[in-house]
């Protein structure tokens, strides 16, 4: 009997990231991690197999933290994205009687996609920021009546807390993907999700900055007819004015195309690292909110 692989994801329980997991996996020896970084150490060190972590919301963007640490601190390869729905609810002690809530917890994320529901409803509630919303849940669940979570319906169900109100996030198209991400390619074992494309990533860091840089790079893709879902810069953290481009390819990557990109990137004095080739998944969750 083959052991079962080990994957890891941003914790605690009740966490978007282990929703995701639920939907996704088929089968797994899963671990969670109190932090993104906690987690990507963990897979570099092979102390799991499989990491499972945020890379983007589509109402605050990119969580740096989980890009930066993948380029300066891990050698990683993304193996696959799941795309996933992101309802947001507002979460309380199941002895919450009505009382003013005088403190409201969650990720920082979260707090973000959910700015002017607090601001119109609780303005004057003090804002804490958890590594997860699922820890976020947890402390409600150990704290006391005044309080508060943003967070999902599995954090409620995980902790016992109650729906105080339901989707609460500022924008109705709240969707964050995931990256998943290996030291060593190793087969998934995942349910029967719709493949919507199949992207690559790569990072390109300049010699210098000089003028017409940029263009120069995306020409090399343009000319050839790839395109480019995605283009962010990032500090290098080498000096002001030092950034490298992470560029999102919609195709997988072949022995034509990318090496001649690479190759006529190379001739600018610029360096392409490849961070993964993967098929991008849509995850559906069914989102039965219940107030328990």
């Amino acid at each position: 009997m083959s052991q079962q692989q080990r994957i890891g994801y941003l914790g605690p329980k009740g966490t978007f990231t282990k929703m995701a997991v639920d939907a996704f996996f088929e089968s797994g020896d899963f671990h969670s991690f109190e932090s993104i970084p906690a987690c990507l150490d963990s897979v570099e060190h092979q102390q799991i197999d499989t990491g499972v972590v945020p890379l983007e919301n589509a109402i605050e963007g990119s969580v740096h933290l989980t890009i930066d640490y993948l380029i300066h601190h891990v050698n990683l390869s993304v193996i696959a994205e799941l795309t996933v729905p992101i309802k947001q609810h507002l979460l309380v002690h199941p002895d919450y009687n009505g009382e003013p809530i005088t403190r409201l917890y969650s990720h920082s994320h979260a707090i973000a996609q959910c700015h002017q529901y607090l601001h119109k409803h609780y303005p004057e509630a003090d804002i804490e920021y958890t590594p997860s919303t699922g820890r976020a849940a947890e402390l409600v669940a150990s704290s006391g009546k005044t309080v508060a979570a943003i967070g999902n319906y599995l954090a409620a169900e995980e902790y016992g807390l109650c729906i105080l109100d339901e989707n609460i996030h500022d924008y109705d198209n709240n969707h964050t993907r995931f990256a998943v991400v290996q030291k060593e390619a190793k087969t998934l074992k995942v349910k029967d999700h719709p493949v919507i494309k199949h992207k690559t990533t790569v990072m390109v860091t300049l010699p210098k900055d000089f003028a017409g840089a940029l263009h120069q790079v995306l020409a090399a893709f343009a000319w050839r007819r790839m395109n480019l879902s995605k283009i962010e810069s990032r500090p290098m953290k080498t000096g002001l004015g030092n950034y490298f481009f992470l560029i999102d390819v919609d195709q997988p990557y072949d022995q034509v195309l990318f090496p001649g990109v690479q190759q006529e990137l190379a001739a600018l004095g610029c360096n392409v690292t490849v961070l993964g080739s993967y098929p991008s998944y849509e995850i559906e969750i069914p989102f039965t909110a219940k107030n328990i």
